[in-house]
């Protein structure tokens, strides 16, 4: 896999109003990419592209096709072309699986896996016509662990799993390369905003920070790698690095 060069690099990053999704999009504009920022909170979107030089912000509910459509369609309008897809919106959900509600459930299964497969589908014509499209799904270390009350959560970020290697398989002849990366506990609202980089949960288990897991993703877009696994423990600047020029 050749290594991308990210200058003038066009990328959706869905998810993009907080935490992880935010950090990715901060780090692809530094690099010299032009991150597009989808979420549905149009109050953070503006704020971010005002910070990022006026990036394209796309209000966006990822679980509706014709919004996934019509942030495509928008993307293209501004820039001509798609060459990568940052699928990170999600949500978590923890609570005993004899406690689960399926509604609840059923929602989380549609913006964590449904919603992914729905906003690759709608991007891959223009990764395809790239001829080097990159995207990168957002798992979960938790679906390394056997970890009560978080099995539901879990299950859906395994499906990710799957579809990733999968999909990887499938559009490799089309020089389209799918990456998954694995975030530790992140400092993000995924930790209801309790959380502090550095942190240390128990021992063993240190909460990351966002940038840390951003800087991370620029990397599997860049060298297109098949998957990152943050380790629990302290943050390890080496896996954010990028390849030698």
């Amino acid at each position: 896999m050749e290594p991308w060069h990210l200058k003038g690099k066009i990328v959706i990053v869905t998810g993009a109003s907080s935490g992880i999704g935010e950090a990715a999009a901060r780090v692809l504009h530094d690099a010299g990419a032009h991150p597009v920022l989808a979420a549905r909170r149009a109050d953070r979107l503006e704020q971010l592209s005002d910070d990022l030089g006026g990036a394209l912000a796309v209000v966006t509910d990822v679980t509706d096709a014709g919004q996934r459509a019509a942030l495509v369609d928008a993307t293209l309008a501004r820039h001509g072309r798609i060459d990568g897809l940052v699928n990170n919106a999600g949500v978590s959900l923890h609570r005993p699986l004899d406690r689960l509600d399926l509604e609840e459930f059923r929602r989380v299964l549609d913006l964590n896996v449904l919603s992914l497969v729905g906003m690759t589908q709608a991007a891959l014509p223009a990764l395809r016509a790239s001829g080097a499209g990159r995207i990168v799904n957002i798992s979960s270390g938790t679906t390394t662990m056997v970890l009560p009350g978080v099995g539901a959560y879990a299950s859906t970020k395994s499906a990710v799993n799957m579809l990733s290697a999968v999909w990887r398989r499938e559009l490799e002849g089309d020089r389209v390369a799918v990456s998954l990366v694995l975030p530790s506990i992140t400092a993000t609202e995924f930790g209801e905003g309790t959380l502090v980089a550095g942190q240390e949960l128990r021992p063993g288990m240190v909460a990351h920070s966002a940038d840390y897991v951003g800087r991370v993703i620029l990397r599997a877009l860049v060298t297109g790698e098949e998957r990152i696994d943050l380790p629990h423990g302290p943050e390890q600047p080496e896996l954010a690095e990028l390849p030698s020029a």
